[in-house]
């Protein structure tokens, strides 16, 4: 699918991605779900399943906070307090070692309720709010809805990236 250009498409493929992403986890082997990887088999970083799952829930937290903040009037730090996009991996090693040692299911459990509070905050927006550049402060040059695409349906792409490998491996 395209990248979404208005609320439903944006909602559709964000729940699509998704589903691909927990059903396709759901259909690997019990051991692979608990299984710590040690040769880059997902990437440098992540070392199991759940090390996705959990990345991608951060980042929910993350969007939430820049919108919370963003809305009120205020600049949030994006991405994060004292990180730029340049220093993204360092950020990322951050969130990896805030997770360190979380169980796949408690991931998922925590990734479905972000998920479905970052759903909420799209509902509560048109398509002109979601997609017209510069229309907050806070976004700079682009959209509210670039932010969430960035958030969900493209990260749950690459999260999907990131352990379909692994389906390879099964015998």
């Amino acid at each position: 699918m395209a990248r979404p250009t208005n609320k439903k498409s944006l909602l559709e493929l964000a729940e699509s991605n998704s589903n691909k992403l927990l059903e396709f986890i759901g259909e690997l082997p019990d051991e692979f779900k608990s299984k710590t990887f040690k040769n880059n088999e997902l990437n440098e970083r992540d070392k199991t399943i759940a090390d996705v799952i959990c990345h991608l829930h951060e980042w929910h937290l993350m969007m939430e906070t820049w919108y919370k903040v963003g809305m009120s009037g205020k600049k949030p730090a994006i991405p994060a307090e004292g990180y730029t996009f340049q220093t993204l991996p360092k950020l990322n090693q951050r969130i990896w070692e805030k997770y360190k040692g979380t169980e796949l299911k408690k991931s998922i459990t925590m990734f479905k309720k972000s998920y479905k509070d970052v759903m909420a905050l799209i509902e509560k927006h048109n398509d002109d709010e979601l997609f017209t550049k510069k229309k907050y402060q806070w976004t700079g040059t682009t959209s509210l809805g670039s932010y969430f695409i960035s958030a969900t349906s493209s990260h749950y792409d690459w999260g999907l990236k990131t352990i379909k490998p692994l389906k390879k491996m099964v015998k």
